[in-house]
Parts: C-alpha cells; structure tokens; sequence
C-alpha cells in the first residue's frame, strides 16, 4: 500500500513539472491607455479561496502591469476603502458595480480578476480593466496554464491525514476521525500557492498581459 502511495506522489509530481500556458487579449482600439495614471485591483474572484492565494494573484498582476508603466493602490488599502463604503463582494461582479468602486478610490480604471476554472493542476484565467468613467470594457484577457495544485492540496491533506490519526490515538474509529480532521486541516493548508506553483501563475499572468497597452514611451533604438 505505501508503494502505491509512493508511486501516485511521484507521477502527480512529473505531471506537475510539465506546466504549460497559452493566453490572449484585446484592448479598445483607439483609447489613450496613457491617460491612466493609477488602476485598483479590486476583487479576485472565482474557484480560488482566501485572501493569500487572492492577494499573491493580485500581487502578480501588480508586478507585470508596473513594468508597463501603471501605478497601482495596495489590495488592503482598496479592501479597507471598500469596506468603510460598506461595498460587498457581488457589487463588484458587475461592470457598473466596479466603476462605483473606482469612483470611491478615485482611480480612472479598475481591475477585475477571475478564476473561473482551477480544477486538478488547470487554472484558467480572465483579467478585464473597467472604465470607472462609464463602466465600459477597455481590455480584456485571458489565459490557463498547469500550476501543480493538485500535489500541494493532495500531499497537504495526507499529511494531516497521518498527523490527525497519530495524534487521534485511541481505537481504530479514534484514529479515523482524527485522520479526517487532520486531512482537512491539511488539504487547507495547502491551499496557499506554493514557491513553485507561484511560479507558474506567474507565468500565465504573464501572458494574459503581454499585449497590454505599455504607458512607457517607446523610443527608437539607436544605430
């Protein structure tokens, strides 16, 4: 049985190492991108729980738009505003909902992120930059790639399995429960993004923002 056990981990674990990505984007044609000076990121939504994973998502798309030329307000700055204005997480769903919060954070535009699918080691993922002005849709992109998760949950929750059932104690039932309970402390615990598995996020986030309109005055190379 533990081989079985053995085996199972490390082929999760070469899956895991094969990550791929693909992504696409468009932009308003037209519009001055220039003219924004400072975008909010105001909500992560979808199949991802918990303000780490949502705030290292957040973080990564801060980091690849900035490279770009855009400035960004912090996620606990915009939570803590939204907050006060008592704005709940649906208001932010909708495209009018996010151009009321980008009023009260005083920003051109926000930013809305989704996680529609993170099942197994797949991610996908849509980012769309909303016009605080009249709600319209001035980018939006989309991408997916393998991210691993499924190992980090996986090895989480068998190891709080063996924890909870050595520390349950007691007869085999004892032992059953507390190996359910520690496989659920477990499986939470792994629901942070790992080193690695940050590391291919970012690189979707990447890609879902290649083709993002830079702020940055491209000058000619010289020769």
């Amino acid at each position: 049985m533990k081989a079985v056990w053995i085996g199972a981990l490390l082929t999760a674990m070469a899956v895991a190492g094969c990550a791929s990505s693909e992504a696409e984007s468009q932009a308003v044609a037209g519009y001055d991108f220039g003219k924004i000076d400072k975008i909010a990121i105001i909500e992560v939504t979808g199949r991802v729980y918990g303000d780490a994973v949502k705030n290292q998502i957040s973080n990564l798309f801060t980091m690849a738009l900035m490279k770009k030329g855009y400035t960004f307000i912090e996620r606990k700055d915009v939570k803590t505003l939204l907050k006060e204005q008592e704005f709940q997480a649906s208001d932010l769903t909708t495209d009018a909902g996010a151009a009321r919060a980008g009023q009260i954070l005083n920003v051109p535009a926000v930013m809305i992120i989704d996680i529609p699918r993170y099942k197994g080691e797949k991610m996908d993922m849509t980012a769309k930059l909303v016009d605080v002005e009249n709600g319209t849709i001035l980018w939006m992109g989309t991408g997916s790639g393998s991210t691993g998760k499924t190992l980090a949950t996986v090895g989480g929750a068998i190891a709080g399995a063996a924890a909870g059932a050595v520390l349950a104690g007691g007869d085999s039932s004892d032992r059953v429960a507390g190996g359910v309970i520690g496989g659920v402390v477990g499986g939470v615990a792994g629901n942070a993004l790992s080193p690695s598995q940050e590391k291919q996020v970012k690189k979707v986030v990447a890609k879902v923002v290649k083709d993002f309109p830079s702020r940055l005055i491209q000058t000619a190379p010289q020769k």
